[in-house]
């Protein structure tokens, strides 16, 4: 019997009326059973509480969703954030060593949003706060009061880098529209990281992770949003599946002793 890969996506830390909650948003959720054709299990924020050798001796591939939440600014040399910026420290305690860990041991990696901040960060790079008061940049941000359709609807062209894993994956074509619903991104690509994609303004709209022994791409915009009616989002999960099935079946392999 052919058993699915098993992946993991990670959750924010937020308060459920008087507890604390583990939380992972449905789409990342779809888009990973339906997707990648894999099983999906919640990885909660619990920082070094639970091992990241553990975990990702435990996956086959994971996923770092998108949140409203930043990652604190000291974690790469960045100023402090401005009042009111919502942060997430069970969180970064938990995805920040566990990116790393899962890239260095070939497990997949596909980084969304925050997740490819994430990614930037773990690498060395660092952080625009408010990217649409950087001059020269674009405001990436949705309009919060329009509707979901309209906020996840194409924002803007990425420019596809020529030889990259997107170009490949959309065949060759150099241009995709993406949505965009993002205050943060990156500043300073870190050094282990290759551009896949830019937006009109020049800002690092994807990356991924050199000389890494497994599928490790980080997207700043959402392709978990309605995965399957575009055509770019189709394949990058359909290629994150191919490569967790991959690691499933090593994985299964060294299990057996063959």
């Amino acid at each position: 019997m052919l058993i699915k890969p098993i992946v993991g996506i990670t959750a924010d830390s937020a308060e459920s009326g008087p507890h604390r909650a583990h939380v992972v948003v449905d789409k990342y959720i779809g888009a990973v059973v339906e997707g990648a054709d894999a099983l999906a299990f919640v990885v909660p924020a619990l920082g070094p509480r639970q091992s990241s050798a553990e975990l990702v001796e435990a996956l086959d591939g994971l996923v770092f969703t998108g949140s409203l939440s930043n990652v604190e600014p000291h974690h790469y040399g960045g100023a402090p954030s401005s009042p009111g910026t919502l942060h997430d420290r069970a969180r970064d305690a938990t995805t920040l060593p566990l990116m790393r860990a899962a890239i260095d041991a070939g497990v997949p990696v596909l980084a969304i949003c925050r997740g490819f901040q994430e990614m930037n960060v773990v690498f060395g790079g660092t952080l625009h706060q408010r990217v649409h008061e950087v001059e020269g940049r674009n405001d990436h941000r949705e309009d919060q009061s329009a509707s979901l359709d309209v906020q996840y609807g194409p924002a803007h062209p990425v420019q596809l880098a020529e030889g990259g894993m997107l170009r490949a994956l959309m065949n060759g074509r150099g241009e995709a529209w993406v949505n965009s619903l993002h205050m943060q991104g990156v500043a300073e690509l870190a050094p282990s990281l290759v551009v896949e994609a830019l937006a009109p303004d020049g800002l690092v709209e994807a990356a991924r992770v050199r000389d890494a022994r497994a599928f490790a791409l980080g997207v700043q915009w959402h392709p978990e949003w309605r995965h399957d009616a575009d055509p770019l989002s189709s394949a990058i999960f359909r290629a994150f599946g191919m490569a967790c099935r991959a690691r499933s079946r090593e994985r299964s392999t060294s299990h057996a002793g063959i």
